[in-house]
């Protein structure tokens, strides 16, 4: 098992209802890897994520996490097994104080001396966090609710983060600094699957990738491979 991949997906096909939104996906994300999904809106990339995460149930297929078969698992097993997803849109809870929003990640751990460290080392990842514990998570400007939103995953001790749109709506600094602490993430061990609407930095930071279209993976391998193919460059990125 320990030559298992941190997230191995076969087969997969899942939607809401009746409507059948993935279809046949297959992809996985090596330990320690950092993996981007890109592809137009309504391509999937969320219902993907979410199926990952537990949200949506799959209808065929598999989700194995290390080896382990976690198809339809609940939301909290999988947290348990080392995956934390941070959603698109944020989704803090506004009215609560940045450090419970954060502490909100750890709800499942009780290695309190561990969940105390982990929460100063996000203070050190983003100090505005730490400056602006105190405050109201929804008076926070978009990148620092960003910042937060990771802060909090991370806070699930996780091995593997799942990220949905990294950069929506935020300004091109905010962004900058975000993929530097991504990078710092995935540096020190954490596997990173990466929804991403910014084509060209998803790939430039990514190890490899995979492109949905219409619910079902049109094309993958290495980043510098897709970055330089012309379909890519012209269907996303204008090139």
């Amino acid at each position: 098992m320990s030559d298992a991949p941190k997230l191995l997906v076969s087969h997969l096909q899942a939607g809401y209802g009746d409507v059948q939104v993935l279809w046949d996906i297959s992809l996985d994300v090596k330990a320690g890897e950092l993996v981007c999904l890109i592809g137009s809106n309504g391509a999937g990339k969320t219902t993907f994520l979410r199926c990952v995460s537990g949200i949506v149930k799959a209808t065929s297929g598999t989700i194995a996490i290390d080896g382990r078969d976690m198809t339809n698992a609940q939301p909290a097993d999988l947290v348990r097994a080392g995956v934390a997803h941070v959603p698109e849109g944020r989704r803090l809870f506004s009215a609560m104080s940045v450090r419970d929003n954060l502490l909100m990640g750890a709800y499942l751990r009780d290695d309190k001396e561990a969940v105390a460290a982990d929460l100063e080392r996000v203070y050190t990842m983003f100090p505005i966090l730490a400056d602006r514990r105190r405050q109201d998570a929804g008076t926070l400007s978009g990148g620092e609710q960003q910042m937060c939103a990771i802060g909090r995953g991370l806070m699930a001790a996780p091995s593997l983060l799942l990220i949905d749109e990294l950069s929506l709506g935020l300004a091109p600094r905010a962004v900058e600094l975000l993929i530097e602490r991504l990078r710092d993430i995935n540096r020190s061990g954490v596997a990173i699957l990466l929804v991403e609407q910014d084509v060209m930095n998803a790939l430039e930071l990514a190890d490899r990738g995979y492109v949905i279209n219409r619910g079902q993976v049109s094309m993958s391998g290495a980043s510098s491979a897709l970055l330089a193919d012309p379909a890519i460059r012209e269907a996303y990125m204008g090139l």
